[in-house]
Order: structure tokens, then C-alpha cells, then sequence
């Protein structure tokens, strides 16, 4: 993978374990830093979409 610009999550607060965002046009790219491994998760942007609408409309969100 290309090198990308990383965003932090606006929800993470300082020293905890944060998602990280990195968007192409063609995919989306998402890590955790507590995660010691650095996996990365890699989606289209569509399915992201789909991801947080459904997030935002989930009864436990918050």
C-alpha cells in the first residue's frame, strides 16, 4: 500500500486506543492503534457508507 495520510478519530480522547482513517477514491483504509500488529482494514468507500449509516442508526449507539 501507498504511503498515506493518517486522520485520527474526532471520538478519541488523549491516550486512549484510536481508529485511524486514510481515503483514496477507490478505498477506504482503517487501522486501530492499540492494535500492535497495525492491521489494516481496506474497503470501498460504498461499503463505508454503509458502516456508519448503520452505526448512526444503531439503537446502542453512543
Amino acid at each position: 500500500m501507498p504511503a498515506s495520510e493518517w486522520q485520527m478519530s474526532s471520538y478519541c480522547g488523549q491516550g486512549e486506543s484510536c481508529v485511524h482513517i486514510s481515503a483514496a477514491p477507490e478505498t477506504i483504509h482503517l487501522t486501530e492503534s492499540a492494535d500492535p500488529t497495525r492491521v489494516i482494514l481496506s474497503a470501498a468507500p460504498s461499503a463505508f457508507s454503509a458502516l456508519l449509516r448503520a452505526l448512526k442508526t444503531s439503537p446502542n449507539h453512543g
